[in-house]
């Protein structure tokens, strides 16, 4: 069997999250598997951007965060949210993760983003 040691994958994410701001974005375009950075999807598909994720862990290598709210969000149905690091530049903001939900029409409302009370995703 060949795996990682738990706390080596929470040490790996730890230091891959740490000085980082990480965000959150509701996209209504399709996966891309050679996408790298936010500028890499289409910006008409990109339908709101979250503030910060806050409570950021990485424990037994499980990232997780608190759950968000975005305020005010309009716009076309979605059915993506994309987690990504925030460097101020879309040309250098790396995409991280992308999780498919019921798509979604916004109507001007908050929407809150729920994770998973298990994490965002593990990489042990």
């Amino acid at each position: 069997m060949s795996q990682l040691y738990p706390k080596g994958a929470g040490h790996i994410l730890a230091d891959y999250v740490s000085g980082k701001t990480l965000k959150c974005l509701f996209y209504s375009g399709t996966f891309g598997s050679t996408n790298e950075f936010v500028a890499d999807l289409t910006g008409a598909d990109i339908i709101a951007r979250s503030g910060a994720l806050s409570g950021i862990t990485t424990a037994n290598g499980v990232l997780d965060a608190n759950d968000i709210t975005v305020a005010a969000v309009s716009g076309s149905a979605f059915g993506h949210v994309i987690v990504y690091e925030d460097t101020g530049a879309d040309a250098t903001s790396e995409l991280i993760a992308i999780f498919d939900v019921s798509t979604y029409t916004p109507d001007g409302n908050s929407i809150t983003v729920v994770w998973n009370p298990s994490g965002l995703f593990s990489i042990a």
